[in-house]
């Protein structure tokens, strides 16, 4: 048995209202929480890519040229990641 789900019955046996709620939180995102440590990918940099280009949106606001655009985000990303 896991070091979670032995936790989560104590916490489920101590009858704690706030600890029941955390316990019942806890359960439905335990698949996931494991498998993160199985499978440790984080969406960070593609939030932060996310996030440039975003704000190269608000920078440029009133292009027209939708090429034009899209060469600007491959720029942002030039010195970073090469596109081959």
């Amino acid at each position: 048995m896991t070091f979670i789900t032995l936790w989560c019955r104590s916490a489920e046996a101590a009858g704690v209202t706030p600890l029941r709620k955390f316990f019942a939180m806890l359960k439905s995102y335990r698949t996931g929480i494991l498998n993160w440590f199985k499978h440790p990918i984080s969406t960070g940099p593609l939030e932060g890519m996310n996030n440039k280009i975003k704000v190269l949106n608000r920078k440029v606001y009133g292009y027209r040229d939708m090429e034009f655009f899209n060469l600007k985000i491959l720029y942002l990303h030039r010195a970073r990641y090469a596109f081959l």
